[in-house]
């Protein structure tokens, strides 16, 4: 591989400052110092090494590890002014010095309005570039190898990079295509949805979420939450003074709790905790916190609703929260947040066993 030159992080946009100041902290914790160049609402951020001889060490960073990033992509050349007349040879070449065998192809853009035209593009050119990959002796779709990423930023400006599979998101862009389920009472369902599919392995997600447990849903109403715990099977306690769609009343799966949502207790442990309700974050981060330490939920999943400003350092103080809380416990240490696609201004945050 040619040496890496940047890091490519794709985020939400308007959210550029907070994934800036996380990666910069990140990096600099694997002694691989830097600055990133971020513009508001663009959707991304690069990060670049000050020492190009520690730039290796990049490869360290999953997205995972991160909050507000929602793919990390290995930078190696950033090629300009394409010809318009003649794309594919001036790709070519750069790709071919990349390597010659990748796991996956992903013609990428930032998420943004401005970028939808864009996205038309790199669908167009997906297909003659992949037949001149496979002329030029590149193969696409040999298991155990890297991805290969075209990020446009217009159709004839382009970061060429590359991203570990364990390491980076698996889905183009960052963002899984969830479709709105028939019979589902809110949009906010696909914000659980995401989550399960982010913080729980398939085979976790298969153990964790078997039918016949129990959960609670606090903020519940009308049930967007509480839908994908009884499409599980899940026996939840729906808490909230609100009313929750019929259809998940007559599941026979839901009890409605007209209670206060920081008042509520189960009679005993649950399986799940999730939360969505609109309050400060540290508050929430204080609610998780003793639901875990005091061992009434075994897993937990739920929102921050973050403020104007100083996001980052929100996230980080209401993790810093919860961890005080669970210190000394089975579940010290394994807090993490993530800005989901389907969040707005918000993170959505997992505890699990």
């Amino acid at each position: 591989m040619p040496p890496i030159a940047n890091l490519i992080l794709y985020c939400r946009a308007g959210f550029e400052n907070e994934c800036a100041a996380e990666i910069a902290d990140v990096a600099a914790a694997l002694g691989v110092p830097g600055y990133c160049k971020a513009k508001p609402s663009a959707g991304y951020v690069l990060y670049v090494p000050h020492d190009p001889v520690h730039a290796a060490d990049l490869r360290n960073i999953g997205v995972d590890q991160l909050v507000f990033a929602r793919q990390v992509v290995l930078g190696v050349e950033f090629l300009n002014q394409l010809p318009v007349t003649d794309r594919l040879q001036a790709v070519l070449p750069a790709i071919q010095r990349l390597g010659r065998e990748f796991g996956d192809l992903r013609l990428e853009t930032a998420d943004t309005n401005e970028a939808k035209e864009l996205s038309v593009f790199c669908r167009k050119f997906a297909a003659p570039l992949r037949q001149a990959l496979q002329k030029g002796g590149v193969a696409v779709g040999t298991a155990g190898t890297p991805n290969l990423h075209l990020f446009f930023l217009s159709s004839t400006a382009v970061h060429l990079g590359w991203s570990i599979p364990d390491r980076a998101s698996p889905w183009l862009m960052g963002i899984p295509r969830l479709k709105f389920p028939t019979g589902a009472p809110s949009r906010s369902t696909l914000k659980l949805e995401e989550a399960f599919l982010t913080f729980l392995s398939e085979r976790e997600r298969a153990d964790k979420l078997k039918p016949g447990m129990s959960a609670v849903d606090l903020g519940a109403a009308p049930g967007g939450w509480t839908w994908q715990l009884v499409k599980r099977g899940l026996r939840v306690a729906a808490v909230d003074n609100g009313p929750m769609a019929e259809a998940l009343m007559a599941s026979g799966l839901v009890e409605h709790c007209r209670i206060d949502g920081f008042r509520y207790r189960p009679a005993q442990p649950v399986d799940w905790l999730v939360c969505d309700i609109v309050e400060q974050p540290s508050r929430i981060a204080a609610l998780m916190g003793r639901w875990l330490a005091e061992g009434q939920c075994r897993n937990a999943i739920f929102n921050l609703k973050l403020p104007m400003k100083r996001r980052y350092e929100e996230v980080r103080r209401c993790g810093e929260i919860i961890e005080a809380a669970v210190a000394g416990g089975p579940l010290a240490g394994r807090v993490r947040f993530k800005q989901l696609y389907h969040d707005r201004e918000e993170v959505t945050g997992y505890v699990g066993a």
